[in-house]
């Protein structure tokens, strides 16, 4: 059976239109795209017609065209058709996530090698549906002709979220992920555990949650240690915190996997772990008593390296492999301070069961020296990794895990600038480039939000839309075979100061609409002062889903 979007035989006043580069406002950019005269005129008598396995797709176009204009399209039936949208599977299609438009006054096809091809195509198509008001007052909706070909520079095009510091609805957690499929993304890195809150139901661990999930209170702004000189703690004397249930997590993991988006969990290790040792202090190096993290930084508390540590971590883990099919899982790795383990008796003998010494010589891996505590920590994560591929699986680690030598198989997160990213791809392993400076969302986007702290108070700093837009993942020096390991980019939205839905959307848009365009477009073709006049499409389908974007790249800041 094949379905497409058919319009009614009346006569089509926009079939000769002359159409400008200005009517095809795309982000991101598409690879080649042809402006053809002519504008599909699309009305209530419209039909959608599709190959049967895009049956989904079909019903996503349907929602986007009745929240953007209002019309209600109807889907089609089987047989000849000569007008209309058609949603289709083709071969001819090369790329795994390309897709292809051909449209003109009467006929758009939309096609893709598969179904998340076709629905990129959809992301395209939305942000094309144009609002023209005729002499008599008419509002017609209309869609320029055009011919793409499209497909993206990179395979991992991701965000970020942590849920740790600050929980979030399940309401937002879906929204968020719309606004990952609209800029045509397709992973999302749900950060689910930290010093501050552990955001999920363990079965076998009750306690993660009962005990771990709430904090007594939460530091008032920047009023702790380590925030400032001289800094004292001043909480807000509320009790903070929850965590989804195992239905709850499954229930994101089918919304985003409807919309092509793999969700990638992160259970962070041996470091980022207050919570869980709140709830299991045995697990500790017998600092405690431990208490769940009522403000930010790094704490030196971290997880034993002993056998139960690694018990509790395989049945935990176990339990998110149940919930998340990503063949990835997300180990984190980082800020974890060696101090306790340089302190601790069973930690050192653990050190010299494996022989592990200082080093005399810096690592082939990043040119630098690593204690025999770093070196733990890569057996950690190394054994980690070890239990992980036993079941099929691999780890994402952010780039400390580069210290002390990498495990065998691990990606590495680079976010510490570039230069994780470039001794991980140099050794032959896969690299996600996400550098601070460019892809943390968490910095104010705008200097005068940064000098007045408003209208919200951020972690320090300042990545503008055009500073994000001007990242460029791969290093210049790489050869093409190291180029091929920059598996691709991601942003991170760290949630210490976001306490609401509204806030985060403020920080992410519009920078990762300027995102899109580091994962999606090739290099030549990016250009900002054209982006800014493209992401018009945007900013109105930002405004019709409601959401709290920041206006500083705007001219009007209506």
């Amino acid at each position: 059976m094949a379905f497409a979007l058919v319009s009614c035989e009346e006569k089509n006043p926009y079939a000769e239109t002359q159409n400008v580069a200005t009517d095809y406002a795309v982000v991101p950019l598409p690879q080649k795209l042809e402006i053809q005269n002519g504008r599909f005129l699309l009305n209530g008598k419209t039909k959608v017609y599709f190959d049967n396995e895009l049956q989904k797709e079909a019903e996503f176009l349907k929602e986007y065209i009745k929240l953007q204009t209002g019309v209600d399209v109807t889907f089609g039936t089987e047989g000849k058709f000569e007008k209309g949208i058609f949603l289709h599977i083709d071969q001819r299609v090369s790329e795994e996530e390309g897709y292809k438009i051909d449209g003109n006054s009467k006929l758009i096809t939309i096609s893709g090698n598969n179904a998340q091809g076709v629905f990129y195509g959809l992301q395209t198509l939305r942000q094309m549906i144009k609002e023209v008001t005729t002499e008599k007052g008419e509002v017609h909706y209309v869609i320029p002709s055009v011919k793409i070909e499209d497909a993206p520079r990179f395979a991992y095009r991701g965000m970020h979220l942590d849920v740790g510091r600050h929980m979030f609805s399940m309401d937002f957690i879906k929204k968020y992920i719309d606004l990952l499929a609209l800029h045509k993304m397709n992973r999302f890195h749900w950060h689910l555990t930290e010093d501050q809150g552990w955001r999920l139901e363990i079965k076998q661990y009750p306690k993660l949650t009962e005990v771990g999930a709430w904090r007594e209170q939460t530091a008032i702004g920047k009023n702790f240690p380590g925030a400032a000189k001289d800094a004292v703690f001043k909480g807000d004397g509320k009790r903070y915190g929850g965590f989804y249930t195992q239905e709850q997590a499954r229930e994101i993991v089918k919304y985003a996997a409807d919309r092509h988006i793999t969700v990638i969990p992160e259970i962070d290790m041996p470091g980022h772990m207050l919570a869980a040792l709140a709830a299991y202090p045995e697990l500790g190096n017998g600092t405690g008593p431990y208490k769940v993290g009522e403000y930010w930084g790094i704490f030196e508390q971290i997880l034993a390296p002993k056998e139960e540590t690694f018990q509790f971590l395989e049945n935990v883990l176990t339990e998110v492999m149940d919930i998340f099919p990503s063949e990835y899982i997300h180990i984190g790795g980082d800020e974890a301070p060696k101090k306790e383990w340089k302190e601790s008796a069973q930690a050192q003998e653990v050190i010299k069961q494996l022989g592990l010494k200082d080093d005399t010589e810096p690592s082939p891996i990043d040119g630098k020296k690593h204690t025999k505590e770093e070196k733990l920590q890569s057996y950690f994560i190394s054994r980690i990794e070890k239990f992980l591929n036993s079941k099929g699986r691999q780890i994402i680690g952010w780039d400390e895990i580069l210290e002390g030598g990498l495990a065998p198989n691990a990606t590495v997160m680079s976010w510490r600038g570039v230069e994780g990213g470039i001794a991980a791809a140099k050794a032959g392993h896969k690299a996600i480039m996400t550098p601070g400076g460019y892809c943390y969302f968490d910095h104010y986007q705008d200097a005068v939000d940064a000098e007045t702290k408003q209208p919200y108070l951020s972690i320090c700093c300042l990545t503008t839309v055009e500073k994000t837009y001007s990242y460029d993942p791969v290093p210049a020096e790489f050869t093409a075979e190291q180029a091929k390991l920059i598996w691709g980019v991601q942003a991170n939205l760290w949630t210490e100061y976001v306490h609401s839905p509204e806030q985060a959307e403020y920080l992410v848009a519009p920078r990762m609409t300027a995102l899109s365009e580091v994962q999606w477009t090739p290099l030549a073709q990016k250009d900002y002062n054209q982006f800014k006049e493209r992401i018009s499409s945007i900013r109105n389908i930002f405004d019709i889903m409601k959401v709290n974007y920041a206006k500083h790249m705007f001219d009007d800041k209506k």
